[in-house]
């Protein structure tokens, strides 16, 4: 595990989401996906000694990051477990409900960078790309027993690449003969398969959509934005309370609004999705693609 000093990523929208989840003292505070604990940290100072935050992750290593960084706070919780399974973390803290959720579903730069896990095009690590690495199979151990016609409706579904027939036959025959292991036997073949030789600088990387239709798919992630709005997110807060989720691409928005315009449910906030200011997005990239939608339960 990495120097849990050496955190980099920097949380997007901090200031937008300070302002819609109303944070005030004594509040009850559930980061549903708390990482390096960037968000986290302010939340936890607006609440103050007497409101509570709970933090979880299914990372161990963005928990260790977590935990070093929230090492003064004494209003604080963390466990490693997904939002999913939050009515069940909530009972076993012996707390009844929330007051805010916020979920951050972005991949960390932590996590890119960490080479044991081949989140990365040039990472030499094993190809696993699980945030949970007890659970599942790795991104590798998918790609050698899947198949063609699964590989390409992922490679479609999820990644919404316009090649992946292509690419889902080529990487089924190689792995067939020479299973790819690592993240960067991974980008090669795909770079082979579209047959890209040289990249500009700044151009995309071939491989980008199939390293997220392949992580989305290991890690159920989809599945857990669905499941985790409609029942154990919904379940766990407070009639009135606030749910507040940072999307990073098409599929989990997609979701998100489809479930925030419940009008049974819930209070829709935003009709439009709250986006990074100019500023931010010169200073941190990374909040180009972040969307940001805000609902309040209805009880």
């Amino acid at each position: 595990m990495p120097d849990t000093h050496a955190a980099r990523h920097v949380p997007v929208l901090l200031r937008e989401v300070e302002r819609v989840l109303e944070l005030r003292p004594g509040l009850i505070v559930l980061d549903g996906t708390v990482g390096a604990a960037g968000h986290s940290k302010m939340i936890a100072d607006r609440i103050g000694p007497e409101g509570r935050l709970i933090g979880l992750d299914r990372d161990p290593m963005m928990l260790a990051f977590a935990t070093q960084a929230l090492v003064e706070m004494q209003n604080v919780t963390l466990k490693q477990a997904s939002y999913v399974e939050l009515p069940e973390v909530l009972s076993g803290l012996g707390v009844a409900g929330v007051d805010r959720v916020l979920l951050d579903l972005g991949l960390s730069s932590d996590q890119l960078a960490d080479e044991s896990r081949g989140f990365g095009f040039r990472v030499d690590g094993p190809l696993d790309l699980r945030f949970d690495t007890r659970r599942g199979q790795s991104a590798a151990e998918f790609i050698r027993t899947a198949g063609e016609v699964e590989l390409e409706r992922v490679l479609r579904e999820y990644g919404e690449d316009p090649a992946s027939g292509r690419i889902a036959r080529f990487l089924a025959a190689r792995a067939a003969s020479a299973p790819i292991t690592t993240g960067v036997e991974l980008a090669e073949a795909v770079a082979e398969c579209m047959n890209v030789q040289r990249r500009e600088a700044g151009d995309k990387h071939p491989a980008t959509r199939v390293f997220q239709a392949l992580r989305i798919a290991v890690n159920d992630e989809l599945g857990h934005v669905a499941r985790g709005l409609e029942e154990s997110v919904f379940r766990s807060l407070k009639p009135g309370g606030l749910a507040a989720v940072i999307t990073f691409h098409s599929l989990e928005d997609r979701i998100v609004k489809q479930e925030f315009r419940r009008t049974e449910r819930w209070e829709n906030l935003t009709s439009k999705p709250i986006v990074a200011t100019h500023q931010e997005q010169r200073f941190n990239p990374r909040s180009r693609s972040a969307k940001l939608r805000v609902a309040r339960k209805i009880g």
